[in-house]
């Protein structure tokens, strides 16, 4: 080997080295800053209510937080389940109809142009303002809760998954029609396969979207007992002022979304990463 090879090769050899090096700092940096920020963040929250001697009933210390949430946590898991029975119910009926409807809209131009302006409709009104004509049209409470929140879920769905339909590439639609396939093969083969990162985008919105829906809608129901979710428990301890019950239930709510998402997000990666170019790992 010459030496000029030799010396090329050497270079090679440190490039990959520093991309080895900056890959596993990448990696290492992936989890651990983030949970450096929160530990700081943590930190500085019980460093506040320490030094200005807050009271815990204006905003409690995070070590009053945990320990609340271990006390009650016979209550707030009770109504943790609540509000993920309607949450994870509503998802399933706004993925179900919106895919449905995407796919009927992607069959007929006319079905499109008449019912999409409903579903803009459904999508800008604040679920807020029609949730109590809802409550009151609607007998059955958990219907209605779960009407609320599929209303906030749906929209995603729906957009993202109709754009993934007609997002496919022309050429191979001409391509298909000219084989004569027919329009179900089509779907099938082509326009399903085409729409699912598109979808699974949505799902990653409307997940978190169906949890603020049900919350929501708990809020404007206002009832109590049994059956009662987390957002009731937030009044509930509001009217009590017990603040340090408030914040475990937010807790236990963010935590129930940051779930939801990482749930839709491996779900994505599982379903993308062999083929698709946004989920394919490529050296930079």
């Amino acid at each position: 080997m010459s030496t000029t090879d030799m010396n090329t090769a050497l270079v090679v050899d440190e490039e990959e080295l520093r991309y080895a090096r900056a890959q596993k700092r990448e990696k290492i940096a992936k989890w651990v800053l983030p949970v450096v920020v929160i530990a700081l963040a943590i930190f500085l929250w019980d460093r506040l209510v320490v030094w200005n001697e807050i009271p815990h009933y204006i905003l409690p210390g995070p070590g009053l937080v945990l320990k609340t949430l271990v006390q009650d946590w016979g209550m707030l898991s009770s109504a943790l389940l609540v509000t993920l029975k309607i949450t994870l119910a509503a998802l399933a009926v706004a993925v179900i109809g919106g895919v449905g409807l995407a796919i009927l809209f992607t069959q007929s131009r006319y079905f499109e142009m008449s019912f999409y302006p409903f579903a803009v409709i459904l999508q800008v009104t604040p679920v807020v303002s029609i949730a109590p004509l809802i409550f009151i049209y609607v007998d059955n409470r958990l219907a209605a809760l779960l009407l609320c929140a599929w209303i906030v879920a749906f929209f995603p769905i729906l957009s993202n998954t109709t754009l993934g339909l007609n997002s496919t590439d022309h050429n191979l639609r001409d391509l298909y029609k000219i084989y004569g396939a027919t329009r179900w093969q089509r779907l099938r083969y082509l326009q399903l396969p085409t729409a699912l990162p598109y979808f699974l985008g949505g799902l990653r919105i409307a997940g978190g979207l169906s949890l603020i829906g049900a919350v929501v809608a708990e809020y404007v129901a206002g009832t109590g007992g049994i059956g009662s979710g987390l957002a009731f428990r937030i009044l509930e301890a509001g009217y009590r002022l017990n603040i340090p019950r408030m914040f475990a239930a937010l807790l236990l709510i963010a935590a129930t979304g940051v779930v939801i998402f990482t749930a839709a997000s491996l779900l994505s990666h599982a379903l993308l990463h062999k083929w698709h170019e946004s989920a394919i790992k490529r050296e930079s």
